[in-house]
């Protein structure tokens, strides 16, 4: 396997994990207060992450990370609970899904990447693919609910381009900017938390198993992975995995819900599978071969991919 592929894999874990969330959080967890979710989602792992990393930021990278952390977490949560609170669950993700589009222009304006036509049309699919799989028929629609799952998908959008944009301070790993963002993240839910929902509820076993998994596996070590794809990755090819989290969503409750999987949602599954496989290839780069002849009768043969020594 090669490097990439080893990345777009471990990366691809993310959304899949994600779409685990819905599962977790209708069976395990206390009904009815997703700010209070999100808070035990980011703050804990995110604290977990500090004390693991011994890393503070220095410098801009105080204001970078609350900027990441408001975008990637602090309001992304709330506005992806907002929008489905007031939306069924399949016009929701619908909508979450034109994620990937959101990338492209923000890529085109803060990094210079060109839109290519094959970017916008595996964004396109992606998105087809996803109503597909999670739209119903009769779904109703909010003009809230709607603007609110555009807006999360802005926000996160808008992370992803900049973490790939600000990188990373030299010398402080991966795992230490996923929890600086996680924090920062979690900050900002708190008060609204408080506010918004009140006292946290009486939490059972099953509710804090839940909670441990969301806010360690589900995000700790997600997160870590998704940021560490995005700074190897294009954002572009990292946005197009985001598909996958549906999917697994529909996956599971086909598996442990008992929810019907029909063609549709299998041709869907299909599509926007095809989709993600479509944003990792990279078009074919034409070689630009320099030969430089050696005293001792080697030759030197360097191209885009690297040096080779041929005899």
């Amino acid at each position: 396997m090669s490097r990439k592929a080893a990345t777009v894999a471990l990366t691809a874990l993310a959304p899949i994990s994600w779409g685990s969330t819905y599962f977790v959080t209708t069976e395990f967890l206390p009904p009815d207060r997703p700010l209070f979710t999100g808070l035990m989602r980011a703050l804990p792992a995110g604290l977990f992450l500090l004390a693991l990393t011994r890393r503070l930021p220095r410098g801009a990278w105080w204001w970078k990370s609350a900027v990441l952390g408001a975008l990637n977490i602090g309001a992304f949560f709330p506005l992806l609970f907002l929008a489905a609170y007031r939306l069924p669950g399949g016009v929701a993700a619908v909508v979450a899904s034109v994620g990937p589009l959101f990338v492209v222009g923000l890529a085109a304006l803060l990094l210079g990447d060109r839109p290519t036509v094959k970017a916008l049309l595996t964004a396109i699919a992606a998105a087809f693919g996803v109503s597909l799989v999670v739209l119903k028929a009769g779904a109703a629609l909010d003009a809230v609910g709607v603007i609110a799952g555009l807006l999360s998908a802005l926000s996160m959008s808008a992370g992803t381009v900049l973490t790939k944009r600000w990188g990373r301070p030299e010398g402080v790993g991966a795992l230490a900017l996923t929890g600086w963002q996680l924090t920062a993240g979690g900050l900002i839910i708190l008060p609204l938390a408080f506010l918004l929902e009140g006292a946290p509820p009486a939490l059972t076993g099953t509710h804090l198993a839940g909670y441990a998994y969301l806010a360690f596996g589900n995000t700790a070590v997600s997160y870590f992975l998704w940021f560490r794809g995005i700074e190897r990755l294009s954002a572009s090819s990292v946005t197009l995995l985001g598909p996958l989290s549906p999917i697994t969503a529909a996956v599971i409750g086909w598996a442990a819900l008992g929810q019907a999987l029909g063609p549709v949602q299998l041709l869907g599954m299909a599509i926007a599978f095809g989709a993600t496989l479509a944003g990792q290839l990279n078009p074919p780069t034409k070689k630009q071969t320099f030969s430089i002849a050696e005293n001792n009768g080697q030759e030197l043969s360097m191209d885009l991919e690297g040096p080779t020594v041929r005899r």
